[in-house]
Formats: C-alpha cells, structure tokens, sequence
C-alpha cells in the first residue's frame, strides 16, 4: 500500500514501492510545514511542479543532500542539470516508465518565474503531475486555474487528486469543487490554502460542496493519507 503525507502548502511526500518523493517541498519560510528541510534523509525523487518559490521550495538542497533525481518541465530540469543536479526533463502530456511506476506531466495554468541574483528568471511552463506508484494513479494539480483539459484525467482513473483551493492565484473552493466533478477521483485532499492572507478558504466548505462527488481528506499538515 503506498502513503501520501501532507505536510503543508502543496507540500506532499509520496512513498510506495520503489519511491521516496517528495512534491513541492516548500519546507524553509512555510508556515504552515509540519517538517523542516532537512527532515528526510533518504530520498529518490523529487517533483517540482514549477519554479515559484512556494512550489521549488527546498528542492535544490534536498537533491543535493540527498542526490534525488528531480522530476520537472525540460527547461526547468535543464535548470536544475546546471546547478549539477540529475533531473528528468519531460514536457506536457509526456508520460514515461521509470523503476517505481510511470509519470506523466498535465496541464496547469499559471506562471513559472524565479528571483536569481537579483533578477527574475522566466521558466517555461508549469504543470501537473500523475504519478503512477503501485498501480494507483496520484493527481498533483500543481498551481492552476480550473480548465477544460482536466475532463481528459477522467479516463485515467484517478485514486487521489491534490487540488488547490485557495483562489487568488489558483482555483477558488467553487472552481475546485467543479474540478472534482471533472477529474472524478476516488479521493480529494485540498491544498495550497491559508498559508497567506490571499489564499485564505475554508477546506470544510470546500468537503462539504464535493460531498457525494469523491470522498473528501481535510488533511492537516502532518497527516497521512493511505492509498
């Protein structure tokens, strides 16, 4: 059986056979983290959806501590190759088998953009991941508006989606809920919500409005969620 656990933001480590991961790994200036950078000794593999610091987070320093392979957009990986780093750099709709399971990079809109030496880098394109582990499929929206193309994950037979719900700048309870409906997962856990004052919501508003759509995880950073 593998294991989900939150740990703040759109935070998450991913475990199952032949996989130690991390997503989004934005441990350091969280508030909301229930685990610091350094927490994890052992890791493989570390998924990074784009390249805002909310979402990059600790990566570069975990990989290195660690010597995961990083998971990310080509050009964003590319990125990460030059700071001395083993990425694997796919690209939207790209899917691909790896030793744990198979990956395939989805459709977020949004931004990708980081602050280097005093300048702001531009990245290509953010994204989603569905991470395939143990037979079962895990739906990282990453940062994203709600949008037509989330109808295509129906067919892939979602065990659990991680979707934002924090408006602002991604999808607001109501556009979540609406995005629950068009992926149809088995299970739902909210994220990327409360951490600032912009992104402020209510994930029990957002349990009760998808009630009956897919069983709801109001998961508390820390918590585990089983699949």
């Amino acid at each position: 059986m593998g294991m989900l656990q939150f740990l703040g933001h759109s935070a998450f480590y991913l475990e199952g056979n032949g996989i130690r991961a991390l997503i989004d790994p934005f441990l350091t200036g969280n508030p909301m983290a229930s685990e610091g950078a350094d927490a994890r000794k052992e890791i493989d593999y570390i998924f990074v959806t784009h390249a805002h610091g909310d979402h990059i987070g600790d990566a570069v320093e975990i990989a290195k501590r660690t010597g995961a392979t990083m998971f990310a957009t080509n050009e964003l990986a590319n990125w990460f190759k030059g700071k001395g780093l083993n990425a694997e750099g796919m690209h939207i709709g790209g899917r691909a088998t790896f030793p744990f399971g198979r990956v395939k990079l989805t459709h977020a809109f949004h931004g990708s953009s980081m602050w280097e030496d005093g300048k702001m880098v531009y990245s290509d394109f953010p994204c989603g991941f569905l991470i395939e582990v143990d037979g079962k499929k895990i739906y990282h929206a990453g940062d994203t508006g709600l949008s037509v193309e989330m109808t295509l994950l129906e067919a892939e037979g979602v065990e659990v989606a991680l979707l934002p719900i924090g408006g602002y700048f991604v999808m607001d309870v109501d556009d979540a809920v609406r995005a629950v409906g068009f992926v149809k997962p088995k299970k739902v856990v909210p994220m990327h919500y409360n951490t600032f004052p912009p992104i402020k919501a209510d994930p029990f508003d957002f349990a009760e409005k998808a009630d009956g759509i897919a069983e709801v995880i109001v998961a508390k950073p820390g918590d585990t969620i089983p699949f």
